[in-house]
C-alpha cells in the first residue's frame, strides 16, 4: 500500500516497468510500454485544461476519467486506430497495477473509449509450390556465398515453415528446446506474452535440426552444442540476433528468387503465416491453430480458416463447369 496517493505518475510508471520486467517481455515490449506511458501522459493537463504538465509534477489523483478521455483525445488525433488501441491497453495495465497496489481507488480506462481495429490478415507466402521452390534453394550449397552453412539456413526456415516460431521464439531457443524420444520430437517455445507452448516436429524437421547441429559441431566444437546454449547461432558461432535473424531470412529469398511472392511488411512472418494458412487449407481447426501458433485469442486463428474458405470459395467460382452453368442460367432468364 502506497503512503503518497499523490505521487508523480513518472515515478509510477517506472514503478509498473519493474514490475512488468519480471516477467521477461521482450526489450521492444517494454520499450512499446514505456512511449505509451510517457507520451501519453505528456499530453494530460490538468491545471488549465490546456497546458500539460511535466511527469514529475503530474499526480496521479489527478487522472480522472475526464481527464484521461481528453488526454486520450489528444493522443489518438494523429495516430492510426492500431496505435491508440494499443496504448488504451498499456494504459488499462498500468491503472490495473496502480489498483492492485492501492495506490488509487479505481481503473478510469472503461470510461475511456477506445477504437475498433480490424484483425490483420495473414500475409503467406504467394504462389502454390514456394515453400518447397525455397527450401529446395536455400538446401544447396551456394558459390556465391562468403562461407555457405546451408544446414543452418535450412533449419531457420524449416522452425518457421514447419513449426510457425515467430522472430523472438527462434531467438530464444536454447538447444535442449527440442526435445522427445523419437517419432514423438517437439519444440518447446517461449511464446509471446509469458505463454509457453509445445510443437510437435516431424521427421524431416528433425532430420534438419539433427544435420545443422552436427554441422555446428564440426565448425565450433562439441562445447557449442550444449542444452544450455543458443540454438540458432551466427557464422562465428556467437547467438543470432534480431538484425542478422532478418537478414538471413532475406539473403534465402534472394538465393530462391522468390522475393516477389514474399507480402510487404511480412518477411520472416510470412514463413508463420504460411505454416498457419496450410494447417487451415487441410482441415486444422481454429482452436488447433491457436495451440499452435501461440495466439491468446480464438479470433486471430480463424482468420486464416476465413482466409481459406475464400481462397477455396474463389477456386470453386473459376471452375470452367460453374463458369459454363451461370451462362446457361443467364440464358435462360434472358428469354
Amino acid at each position: 500500500m502506497h503512503d503518497k496517493p499523490d505521487e508523480p505518475v513518472g515515478r509510477l510508471i517506472e514503478e509498473f516497468l519493474t514490475a512488468r520486467a519480471t516477467r521477461k517481455p521482450s526489450p521492444h515490449t517494454l520499450a512499446a510500454y514505456r512511449r505509451d506511458l510517457t507520451t501519453m501522459a505528456g499530453l494530460v493537463a490538468v491545471d488549465d485544461g490546456t497546458t500539460p504538465l511535466p511527469l514529475d509534477r503530474l499526480p496521479v489523483s489527478a487522472l480522472s476519467p475526464r481527464v484521461m478521455r481528453a488526454a486520450f483525445a489528444r493522443f489518438a488525433a494523429p495516430r492510426a486506430a492500431a496505435s491508440v488501441h494499443r496504448a488504451w491497453s498499456t494504459w488499462n495495465s498500468f491503472f490495473t497495477f496502480l489498483v492492485a497496489e492501492g495506490v488509487v481507488p479505481g481503473n478510469p480506462m472503461p470510461a475511456v473509449g477506445r477504437p475498433r481495429t480490424p484483425l490483420p490478415q495473414p500475409k503467406p507466402l504467394r504462389g502454390e509450390d514456394t515453400p518447397e521452390e525455397l527450401l529446395a534453394a536455400v538446401a544447396r550449397e551456394d558459390g556465391r556465398q562468403r562461407d555457405p552453412w546451408p544446414e543452418r539456413d535450412l533449419a531457420v526456415l524449416a522452425l518457421a515453415l514447419c513449426a510457425g516460431l515467430r522472430l523472438s521464439e527462434l531467438l530464444a531457443l536454447r538447444v535442449a528446446s527440442v526435445a522427445g524420444r523419437a517419432g514423438e520430437r517437439r519444440v518447446d517455445v517461449a511464446g509471446k506474452g509469458g505463454r509457453p507452448r509445445t510443437v510437435p516436429i516431424e521427421a524431416g524437421v528433425d532430420r534438419v535440426l539433427v544435420d545443422y547441429l552436427d554441422s555446428r559441431r564440426r565448425r565450433f566444437g562439441s562445447r557449442s552444442v550444449r542444452p544450455d546454449s543458443p540454438l540458432l547461432v551466427d557464422r562465428r558461432g556467437e547467438p543470432l540476433r534480431r538484425g542478422g535473424l532478418q537478414y538471413l531470412v532475406e539473403s534465402c529469398y534472394r538465393r530462391a528468387g522468390i522475393g516477389d511472392r514474399v507480402p510487404r511488411g511480412a518477411r520472416l512472418h510470412a514463413l508463420r503465416h504460411t505454416f498457419a494458412t496450410r494447417l487451415a487449407e487441410d482441415g486444422a481447426s481454429a482452436a488447433e491453430i491457436m495451440r499452435l501458433l501461440g495466439h491468446a485469442s480464438l479470433a486471430s486463428s480463424q482468420t486464416y480458416i476465413e482466409v481459406t474458405a475464400g481462397q477455396q470459395r474463389a477456386a470453386v467460382a473459376s471452375n470452367r463447369t460453374n463458369r459454363a452453368l451461370a451462362g446457361l442460367v443467364g440464358q435462360r432468364e434472358a428469354r
